[in-house]
């Protein structure tokens, strides 16, 4: 009977200031299947980079030899660069023109929150900059950012002495191919929350046009700092995000689908007009966002807004025990389903020793999510309301409510949005 291993090799690039090169470099993405030893190599980028390979377990020695060979010595020749830019800009046309803004609106709410620095730097890169990008630039990224201090080597099926023996027999002492220079331009900023509001003008009724169109909408994403995953109240904010859940105003399931999430039961449930209400918590090394998302017709805007920052009020409210238990069971059961399986689990090892040197198994995990009380979900959101919202708007934007009233809900006891009086309409 065969036995197969996993290895994976992450670098981490914390500085998003570098987010317009990695674009183009990770779509420079291989797949290379080697039959002879059972080998299966793919590589993709988030917030790191991960090279990693399936094997057979006779075949360690060389699969760490092809992850050290692709990693240092990556050849960018012309032609594989010019597919790259042509799937850049391709993604920037798509972008535009697809009809969930969710990519879009993640990265508006980042620009509003952090604005002109760390993880408020633009992701998605300009279509005058992607011609600029050469081999000499990618070059000078990977001298950077592709340095022994933010590598993680992990493996799974794998015994630990063979898998250093392997690293340092590939690894240590390889002149890669951009040289053997100092990193520099390495800013190590750490993230400014501002607060702020980031609008997007765009009409939206040409968005999917078909015999069932979609309807002409106007999306809306609060958010409010949290924290980052460093620090202890991370899970609290997880569970709390949990708790919120959401989703679309259709969905064919029950309560393993979040159906009984506030976001569901308070809004969805409730206003027939509302398209969508989730709840999402972004979370880096030095802070963290948690913002709603919420969809409806232009002409609802403003009722749409207040409902969402009445939501973000009531979180610093009674916690019901039961919606808790709820929520830290499904919690519970989303990271032991992920780490089912191989791939996720040395992606988990390598994260985890890449951000704080260290792993906790999950049962340690689910011990912390366990231990989660009521006071702690209602003290974390407390805090998060003291902040300056970050508001993120795309599409008719007519009636939407100026930022100041938006952060006078918020300030509010019960979410409402200052009155307004017009004599012309």
């Amino acid at each position: 009977m065969k036995q197969n291993i996993s290895v994976e090799l992450l670098t981490f690039w914390k500085n998003w200031h570098f987010r317009l090169r990695i674009d183009l470099a990770a779509k420079m993405k291989f797949c290379l299947p080697w039959r002879s030893t059972g080998v299966f190599v793919t590589a993709r980028h988030q917030d790191t980079t991960m090279y990693a390979v399936s094997a057979d377990s006779k075949g360690l020695d060389t699969v760490v030899g092809l992850l050290a060979d692709v990693v240092l010595h990556p050849r960018l020749t012309d032609e594989e660069i010019e597919l790259a830019r042509m799937a850049v800009r391709f993604e920037l046309e798509d972008l535009s023109m697809r009809p969930d803004p969710e990519p879009l609106l993640t990265e508006m709410i980042h620009e509003a929150a952090y604005r002109e620095n760390t993880v408020g730097l633009h992701r998605f890169c300009p279509t005058e900059n992607i011609a600029k990008i050469d081999r000499s630039v990618l070059h000078s990224y990977l001298r950077n950012y592709y340095t022994p201090d933010r590598m993680v080597l992990a493996g799974v099926g794998v015994e630990h002495e063979r898998l250093v023996e392997c690293a340092r027999k590939y690894l240590l002492g390889t002149r890669p191919a951009w040289g053997s220079g100092a990193a520099v331009h390495v800013d190590g900023s750490v993230a400014q929350y501002t607060g702020g509001v980031v609008k997007l003008e765009r009409d939206m009724s040409s968005v999917s046009l078909g015999p069932t169109p979609f309807p002409e909408l106007t999306h809306i994403m609060i958010g409010l700092e949290s924290c980052s995953f460093l620090e202890g109240d991370f899970l609290p904010f997880a569970v709390l995000n949990m708790m919120m859940g959401g989703g679309g105003s259709f969905s064919a399931g029950g309560p393993g689908k979040g159906m009984f999430t506030r976001l569901y039961l308070n809004v969805l449930n409730r206003h027939h007009w509302m398209y969508n209400a989730t709840s999402y918590h972004h979370s880096y090394e030095d802070t963290g966002l948690l913002c709603i998302h919420a969809s409806a017709d232009p002409r609802q805007v403003r009722e749409m807004v207040e409902i969402i920052t009445r939501e973000f009020v009531l979180m610093a409210g009674t916690v019901d025990v039961v919606e808790l238990e709820r929520a830290k069971t499904q919690l519970t059961s989303m990271l032991m389903m992920n780490l089912e399986a191989r791939p996720v689990i040395f992606e988990d090892v390598g994260r985890q020793v890449l951000a704080t040197r260290s792993r906790k198994l999950p049962h340690e995990l689910c011990a912390l999510i366990r231990d989660v009380k009521p006071e702690d979900v209602k003290r974390v959101a407390s805090a998060m309301l003291r902040r300056k919202p970050a508001v993120a708007a795309l599409g008719d934007l007519s009636d939407l409510p100026a930022y100041e009233h938006v952060q006078a809900a918020l300030a509010n006891k019960d979410g409402r949005l200052p009155r307004t009086y017009r004599l012309f309409r």
